[in-house]
């Protein structure tokens, strides 16, 4: 039933996207702009579908390393994973100080999980395994085929914003180009922000309860979210806006980030955490250590 959903809102989120190219290439360029928006929507459509996981990867300069690199990281990115019931995903280092965390790929068996450098300097073992939890629970709700994508859709937005000021710069143009123009300044940011909320908040929920459930403990996960909080207001991740949507925690707080936040509130997501802890026995937990 949740693969269905997400198919149905992959199609709609793709179906949105193509519309939205058609109108910003006719504001722009008429019926030969519709024409030219129409196939690059195509083409984006399908780069998102096939390689969005990867874009997302790129887009967050995550390096993939091997059990060599990072032994207790794979270790417990492979106990996690037979614990959840899925393939072993892939697992990647992002180069940033700032604590955080995703998942990213188009099914279970196309699986990544990145984390920051930073993330092991803030956490323990327990929080730590809290977080891979967590972010093993979005590969098996499939939810991260339609965040990569978003993410992907909302890049390709970002980059159409920029061409359509730098037309406005050089290309001069009549009045009402001028307008199409300052139109798409405005609009694309936002355009981009509303694809990104379209994915559930209800989500990250559903991920909590399901990677307590995987860990066999909900209070790791809910101290992790408390300290990775706590340490992006200090000090915001930076990210490009396209990809924050993938991380456990928003990366940027304030400005649009803070009022298009694509999260719930994290107070509510540590005491919905909390009221679980009564679900669970100590011998439940999962042995990362």
């Amino acid at each position: 039933m949740n693969q269905l959903w997400n198919t149905t809102k992959t199609t709609l989120l793709l179906a949105a996207l193509t519309g939205f190219f058609v109108f910003v290439g006719g504001a722009l360029g008429g019926t030969g702009g519709m024409v030219i928006a129409l196939l690059f929507a195509v083409t984006i459509n399908m780069a998102a579908w096939w390689f969005s996981d990867k874009m997302a990867l790129k887009m967050s300069r995550a390096r993939e390393v091997t059990p060599a690199e990072a032994p207790e990281l794979h270790r417990m990115v492979d106990i996690l994973a037979q614990r959840a019931g899925i393939p072993k995903p892939s697992v990647h280092i992002i180069d940033s100080p700032a604590p955080n965390a995703f998942a990213t790929g188009r099914s279970p068996a196309k699986g990544a999980v990145a984390v920051t450098t930073g993330i092991t300097q803030v956490l323990n073992r327990d929080e730590l395994a809290g977080v891979i939890a967590h972010e093993l629970a979005h590969i098996k709700n499939r939810d991260t085929l339609i965040s990569s994508i978003a993410a992907t859709i909302a890049g390709a937005i970002s980059m159409i914003a920029d061409m359509a000021i730098w037309s406005m710069i050089f290309g001069g143009g009549d009045e009402e180009e001028g307008g199409g123009g300052f139109l798409m300044l405005f609009l694309a940011p936002i355009a981009a922000l509303i694809i990104q909320m379209a994915i559930s908040r209800s989500r990250e929920f559903v991920a909590d309860a399901e990677g307590a459930r995987i860990l066999g403990d909900p209070q790791p996960l809910a101290d992790a979210l408390r300290k990775i909080e706590s340490s992006v207001k200090q000090r915001p991740m930076e990210v490009q806006p396209a990809t924050s949507h993938l991380y456990i925690i928003n990366p940027v707080f304030g400005g649009l980030a803070g009022l298009f936040s694509t999260h719930p509130a994290t107070d509510k997501r540590i005491a919905k955490l909390q009221e679980m802890r009564g679900q669970f026995k100590p011998e439940m937990k999962a042995a990362v250590a």
